[in-house]
């Protein structure tokens, strides 16, 4: 079963991050859930947590907006059963209905099953070329 995480549901949120992230700040919880345009879902069964997906709808200033997957992992043992699939359909219908027209996500480029389900539903690779990715460090150590 898919859920969207709302404030009812941060129990369910904090088991996922516990699952696969390990420590977990419940503070850090509520402050995601009460960010704008956070989306978050978890595939779960009765006993236990199958994945998660979460990211960011985000405003743009030429009044669009578009969809960021930050993360979507699948427990191991659950793998190539569609819950992956489910998850990422349930994140792009969300943003669908809030208004935004496009997603972006990146991934590692050995990582072929996640490619090949992005690119069954209709993903492609950037039209300006390969991605590369830059992360900066901010506050006071800054260079």
């Amino acid at each position: 079963m898919i859920t969207q995480i709302s404030r009812a549901d941060l129990p369910l949120l904090e088991k996922a991050v516990r699952h696969f992230r390990g420590a977990v700040r419940i503070d850090a919880i509520g402050a995601f859930s009460d960010a704008p345009g956070a989306l978050a879902f978890v595939a779960a069964d009765e006993t236990e947590i199958l994945g998660w997906c979460w990211g960011h709808h985000l405003a743009r200033p030429d009044s669009s907006s578009m969809l960021y997957v930050h993360q979507l992992e699948v427990a191991e043992v659950h793998r190539r059963q569609g819950v992956g699939r489910s998850l990422l359909r349930a994140f792009m219908e969300a943003g669908t209905k809030a208004g935004a027209t496009k997603m972006f996500l990146t991934t590692g480029e050995e990582n072929l099953a996640a490619r090949s389900l992005y690119e069954s539903l209709g993903g492609g690779l950037a039209a300006q070329g390969p991605t590369v990715n830059y992360w900066f460090l901010l506050g006071p150590h800054q260079g």
